[in-house]
């Protein structure tokens, strides 16, 4: 049995046993200390384990629930117990479940390690103290990355949270065969993108394929906008709230969006993701913006679909900016404060930030890119190939508003940004901006 034919596992031993079976399942009983309480052995009266590391078990919990990363992750876990000799445990809560109940998760009996995101995200829950600072790791690992990723590892404090293991571009994303068929041509700027739109209506497509039910993916819709209009500087500062989003520069990102509306998939809040790239993937649709783990992980099954994928950087609006910023999210792993088993983890944290670990994750994974310096990875695709390349063009990359702004601020935004979705009319910006900036200033304050 693989590891990922279970919701949870133990990688390297011969036994399973279920610890939880996943979120809606018939019986599933939340436990007080949050929907992601892990079982395990007792604690020590430090409450770490100081024993020897090989033969002990480190818990692992995952938001990694989709088929294809949870089969990429079991490759990582599989090699990561055959270096340290250890026996890791994986609980699989499906991915939002995971975000929405990580900090009672936390609070509870958490695993040993988690998964999380680079950035303010894991600042976060480091300045709350529900995460231990892993330096002496870092002390091991740290030649393996650049500058970048070791300030998105850094907490607030100055000490060193995360071990990061990938990152993805947002992104257009196209069919190579639908454009050569029509005659398209990739646009660099914001009135051939509209041109673009346009056509592609008339010729009887879907220019935009678009999903956002789930809330999230509309958030990167606006930090691209922001970012190609008022720059990366700008965008960090809204997020920061040290701009009000009464800004005439926020009117600015709704009423380019509200120009793109006529050109974008329909009943947007009532549709998931997948079943946009869906229209993508069928050809129904032209164009697509949205993470390539996401977009490209959809067309892995079928390798002629995911030969005709390509992709291009949103355009430039402002010349200014041009295309010189992105979101580019960082996701990796982070150790709780109350590991029962800190020796192991750290053990295994010190082999994922390596190269061979990154490389083992990434022969599966056929999305992400990996980031510790010098990762060979032979079997990189054209689009992950592409994705390290455009990332590496940025002057700057930011890591998605759910991460870079306070999460009850990204909740405040995506119901903001539904229903500008709804009712894209320009006379009910003004409105809207005052509602997220009242939100801002209760939420910041």
């Amino acid at each position: 049995m693989s590891v990922v034919d279970r919701p949870d596992s133990v990688v390297g031993s011969p036994t399973r046993r279920t610890l939880l079976r996943g979120v809606g399942g018939a019986g599933l009983t939340v436990a007080a200390g949050g929907l992601l309480a892990a079982c395990g052995d007792s604690e020590t009266e430090s409450g770490k384990s100081s024993g020897p590391v090989a033969g002990s078990t480190v818990t692992f919990g995952s938001n990694y629930s989709d088929p294809a990363t949870r089969t990429a992750f079991a490759a990582l876990t599989d090699s990561a117990a055959g270096s340290t000799k250890t026996k890791i445990k994986i609980n699989t809560v499906d991915h939002n479940s995971f975000q929405q109940n990580i900090t009672s998760y936390l609070q509870g009996t958490p695993d040993d390690l988690f998964t999380w995101f680079a950035g303010y995200r894991m600042q976060y829950f480091a300045a709350q103290g529900l995460a231990e600072p892993i330096d002496d790791v870092w002390e091991k690992i740290g030649g393996n990355f650049n500058d970048v990723a070791k300030k998105l590892s850094t907490g607030l404090d100055g000490r060193k949270y995360l071990v990061p293991l990938y990152n993805y571009p947002w992104v257009v994303f196209y069919s190579k065969s639908l454009f050569k068929k029509n005659g398209y041509t990739v646009p660099t700027t914001w009135d051939a993108y509209m041109a673009l739109c346009k056509k592609m209506k008339s010729d009887g497509l879907i220019p935009i394929a678009f999903g956002d039910k789930d809330g999230w993916p509309a958030l990167g819709t606006f930090d691209i906008l922001n970012m190609r209009l008022n720059g990366y500087d700008y965008h960090v500062k809204l997020l920061k709230h040290e701009v009000p989003w009464t800004d005439q520069g926020v009117y600015s990102v709704f009423q380019h969006w509200a120009e793109m509306m006529p050109y974008v998939q329909s009943g947007a809040n009532g549709r998931i993701w997948q079943d946009a790239a869906k229209a993508l993937e069928s050809r129904k649709a032209g164009m697509m913006f949205q993470g390539t783990n996401q977009v490209a992980a959809q067309f892995v099954s079928d390798k002629a679909d995911l030969d005709d994928l390509d992709f291009f950087p949103f355009p430039a609006i402002n010349p200014k900016w041009g295309q010189d910023f992105m979101d580019a999210p960082t996701d990796g792993f982070m150790l709780s404060k109350k590991a029962k088993n800190s020796s192991g983890a750290k053990a295994v944290l010190e082999y994922i930030g390596t190269g061979e670990a990154e490389a083992e994750y990434l022969k599966t994974d056929q999305w992400d890119v990996g980031l510790a310096q010098g990762v060979n990875v032979p079997t990189y695709n054209a689009i992950q190939k592409k994705s390290a390349a455009e990332i590496g063009k940025c002057k700057a990359v930011a890591q998605f508003m759910d991460r870079d702004a306070d999460p009850a601020m990204a909740t405040a935004m995506i119901s903001v940004i539904q229903k500008f979705i709804d009712d894209p009319a320009t006379s009910g910006i003004a409105a809207l901006q005052k509602s997220a900036e009242n939100q801002a200033r209760a939420i910041y304050t």
